[in-house]
């Protein structure tokens, strides 16, 4: 298994409640590739550099996982679908292998 990192931002004015559905959901796709989620950081509120969907700022988190890498395409797929995922980025890390 290689390791990943997944940075993601959501409207801010959403609640908690689907705030939560949406690390679960990725937590449990994640898990369904037989990987494992290592750390969760909530960064909170940022500006954006420039607007997105009407938006200037969103609400940051930060997840370091394993995972194999055929699995990825996955998770990539059920982040485009999801709407309350704004933006989002996988990057492997070389580093913490």
């Amino acid at each position: 298994m290689k390791a990943y990192e997944l940075l993601f931002f959501v409207d801010p004015a959403i609640d908690e409640e689907t705030r939560a559905a949406v690390s679960k959901r990725i937590n449990a796709t994640v898990a369904e590739g037989n990987g494992t989620v290592d750390n969760v950081e909530e960064w909170g509120k940022r500006k954006l550099a420039y607007e997105v969907e009407g938006l200037n700022e969103g609400d940051y988190t930060l997840v370091d996982f394993h995972a194999d890498p055929q699995n990825i395409a996955e998770l990539d797929r059920v982040l485009r679908i999801t709407d309350a995922v704004k933006r989002h980025m996988i990057v492997c890390r070389t580093d913490r292998d």
